[in-house]
């Protein structure tokens, strides 16, 4: 029977590369039709056909309060009655400005953007013109956008000049990324041991989530931080995804380890398209017009973004905000995990702050390997069955999931309830 999602799906497809304007949201990792959302209130989609779900994707992570919370609408409505963009600065970038300097202490200044993706490119950039530098060290499985520089996957050994990982970047480019594994202390120790002195910058997701979850085994981000300032490069946190997602400081706040520059996306925006990187002043204060990296952006800071982001961080700030959040995503981790073993399928899942990750694993991986050692089939499975009975996960076994604070126990009891019907169904 044809749907209004099939037929959407199809017209898109006619004008729109894949029929979509970011490649996950096809569904080509899980098989089968797209749903087209026409609506979301709380923790709750409804698609094209009417169906409703409850969202454990969330945007892909910024609708940390869930969907059109009253006080970040009424903020969007205020600020694009008086006009939707100035190329001109106004007050409230100051106020996000000051907002993020004063919850975050590594930030002395910042830039405010429009994506991770320019984020990224721009700090990656600024770390360059910093040290005259060339080389950058990313980690395996590790996602930060789309620039040339980042789209590299490792090599052959265990410490290799990446290769470039899409068509259309230069080899000559992807030469000067080093990839290493994602949690390897002593890849990291022998790295800057071999190339300490020409390496401009490491980057990396302090809490992995585009290759699924994965934490940072203790000491880690610790070991980084101690060769990147032994050598005089400059670590960059990436923290698109888990900038105040995981706790009221971020990642960095989390886990005790002070980077040079941070970048921020996804919640700072409160569903908007804003981004922002930032740092230490003296490395600041190489970018355009104080210093001779250039950056710039037409919409960067325009007021209705800015005014999202200000009410969405006024709210993530309240105290025992990030407990709460936190409990949720525990409570859903562990009920899975429950439910699953009962039933005696290999699965896990675990949380950091509001991320989350499933896995079809006997235990939770550390590494991008250990990702990809997971059934892959099982998890395509679970997705179907879980989008058939009303819950919206993530279409891919390589992303990790979200829960709002608009997800309410009774809400994560029905997933687990439904999820529980499934394991049961699969080994009877």
């Amino acid at each position: 029977m044809s749907s209004q999602n099939q037929s959407l799906f199809e017209r898109a497809q006619r004008l729109i590369p894949g029929g979509v304007n970011s490649p996950v949201r096809a569904f080509c990792s899980v098989g089968g039709t797209p749903p087209f959302i026409t609506k979301g209130k709380g923790a709750r989609i409804w698609d094209a056909d009417g169906k409703s779900y409850l969202d454990y994707v969330g945007s892909w992570g910024p609708l940390i309060l869930g969907h059109a919370r009253p006080e970040v609408v009424a903020a969007v409505q205020r600020a694009a009655a008086d006009g939707l963009s100035f190329g001109a600065p106004v007050e409230m970038e100051i106020e996000l400005a000051e907002t993020l300097c004063r919850l975050v202490p590594s930030l002395d200044m910042v830039r405010l953007v429009s994506s991770g993706t320019e984020a990224t490119m721009s700090a990656i950039r600024l770390a360059r013109g910093f040290t005259g530098r060339d080389l950058l060290v990313k980690f395996e499985g590790c996602y930060h956008g789309h620039s040339d520089s980042l789209l590299v996957k490792a090599g052959s050994g265990l410490l290799t000049l990446g290769n470039p990982s899409s068509a259309g970047v230069p080899a000559d480019l992807a030469r000067h990324t080093l990839v290493l594994p994602y949690n390897d202390a002593n890849a990291v120790a022998d790295t800057f041991r071999r190339h300490g002195e020409t390496i401009a910058a490491a980057i990396v997701e302090p809490v992995a989530g585009n290759m699924n979850l994965v934490a940072p085994k203790p000491g880690f981000l610790a070991a980084l931080r101690e060769e990147t300032e032994r050598h005089g490069s400059v670590l960059i946190f990436d923290e698109v995804m888990t900038g105040f997602r995981v706790g009221p400081q971020s990642a960095q706040g989390l886990f005790g380890v002070t980077p040079d520059l941070s970048t921020f996306g996804k919640v700072i925006g409160g569903g908007m398209p804003l981004a922002a990187f930032g740092g230490r002043r003296d490395i600041m204060a190489h970018i355009a017009p104080l210093g001779p990296v250039y950056q710039a952006g037409t919409l960067s800071g325009n007021p209705v973004a800015v005014a999202a982001g200000l009410a969405t961080l006024r709210l993530v700030a309240a105290p025992g905000f990030h407990e709460t959040l936190s409990a949720r995503a525990a409570r859903l981790c562990e009920g899975l995990t429950r439910a699953a073993r009962q039933h005696g399928v290999s699965f896990c899942a675990r949380n950091v702050g509001g991320m989350f990750g499933l896995y079809f694993a006997p235990e939770c991986p550390d590494d991008f390997a250990s990702v990809l050692a997971s059934d892959r089939e099982a998890f395509n499975r679970f997705f179907h069955a879980m989008l058939s009975s009303g819950h919206y996960f993530a279409p891919s076994a390589f992303e990790a999931g979200f829960v709002s604070i608009a997800h309410t126990e009774g809400d994560i009891d029905a997933t687990i309830a439904a999820a529980s019907a499934w394991f049961a169904a699969r080994t009877a």
